[in-house]
């Protein structure tokens, strides 16, 4: 019968052969091709490629590369970014050379009462906002700040808590959209907002709703300790000077008695 004859089954080179034979004593299962026979080694180059393929996968399933997770940073709760905590809580700010402390401040932010809140305001003679009414009282008494309240929450030092504030603190709220002066006694004067005057309100903030709370200039507490310091050193001095004058008379008299 006439026709085409059928191509001749490949065969493996003798060089592929040796190649496959040394392999299949080094690599488990290569010679487990399915369909083939038990032992027997792949002839072309497809099978040898896929049996290859096929012995190798369990040994690299069994070794996943695993990465070790990055430390998660330190994030405050809501704001959805690292934050580094202040060093400079809790600590007094350094005095002024004019020896001004947070009763000096109070005292000064009183006169401001009554002056117009005009926003963007910076002339006490026609309105203030509240950061221009801040930095006016400070300036008054020699200590200067920046002009808006988000600048002015980074100076001086951190207090830690609303029951810690004193007289003359800054207290910062609204995201640091607001600032005013505190009082004591849980009161700040403050420039409120258009339509309305430097004033004295309550607090009902509490240390959740307050973005932080700035001291400037030394508490009028810790200036009065001060103050007091040099006096109760005198003070002392003055009852060692008696104490000592007046053992040195009884001496005398004592010698005076017994010589007589």
């Amino acid at each position: 019968m006439s026709g085409t004859p059928a191509p001749a089954k490949a065969e493996a080179s003798p060089a592929a052969s040796a190649s496959a034979a040394a392999l299949a004593g080094t690599v488990p299962g290569l010679g487990a091709t399915p369909g083939a026979t038990p032992g027997a080694l792949p002839t072309t180059p497809a099978a040898f490629t896929q049996a290859l393929q096929q012995a190798m996968a369990p040994s690299v399933a069994a070794s996943p590369v695993t990465a070790s997770p990055a430390p998660a940073p330190t994030v405050a709760s809501g704001s959805g970014a690292a934050i580094e905590k202040s060093t400079s809580v809790g600590k007094e700010p350094p005095a002024t050379a004019d020896g001004v402390d947070g009763s000096d401040v109070v005292q000064n932010a009183k006169k401001y009462l009554g002056i117009p809140y005009v926003w963007g305001g910076n002339n006490p003679k026609i309105g203030l906002d509240c950061s221009s009414f801040v930095q006016h009282t400070f300036r008054d008494l020699g200590v200067e700040l920046p002009r808006v309240a988000r600048q002015q929450a980074k100076e001086g030092t951190e207090v830690p808590s609303l029951a810690k504030a004193k007289p003359g603190d800054l207290i910062v709220t609204r995201g640091g959209g607001h600032i005013g002066i505190y009082l004591g006694d849980n009161k700040m004067i403050h420039a409120p907002r258009p339509g309305e005057s430097v004033s004295i309100r309550k607090l009902f903030e509490t240390d959740a709703t307050i973005m932080t709370i700035r001291r400037i200039v030394p508490s009028a507490t810790a200036g009065a300790s001060e103050a007091k310091t040099p006096a109760a050193a005198t003070a002392s001095a003055a009852t060692q000077q008696a104490e000592l004058t007046a053992a040195a008379q009884r001496a005398l008299f004592s010698t005076a008695v017994s010589g007589a």
